[in-house]
């Protein structure tokens, strides 16, 4: 997608303060943090939701998750916890069509979601 503004950050055409990339995978820091730590964890693959993901997409999602542990460990919330969201669609919250996980921690978060 020539538009979308994930697919311009993995083409360094739009700047971001990286923590992670891989030949699959890019995680940045997001511009408005709702968190003291808030990492975007994406795939390069154009994926514009959870609900456009099908089975060749399944080890890539699992990479995903992984790199979300290294990232909490590297940035030093893995013990004490954090959480992952992904937004779906207009009424889930999702304002990028791109596939893309929030890695928040820093901070005791607010009320379980579940």
């Amino acid at each position: 997608m020539e538009d979308c503004i994930f697919c311009k950050i993995i083409k360094k055409e739009v700047p971001s303060q990286i923590v992670y990339e891989d030949s699959q995978i890019i995680a940045f820091k997001d511009i408005q943090p709702a968190a003291p730590i808030h990492i975007l964890v994406i795939p390069k693959k154009h994926i514009p939701s959870l609900i456009n993901l099908n089975k060749e997409d399944e080890l890539l999602v699992g990479q995903i998750y992984t790199v979300i542990n290294k990232i909490a460990e590297d940035l030093k919330i893995k013990e004490k916890g954090f959480r992952v969201i992904v937004n779906c669609g207009k009424d889930g919250g999702q304002e990028v069509e791109h596939l893309h996980f929030h890695l928040l921690g820093g901070k005791q978060l607010g009320e379980k979601i579940v």
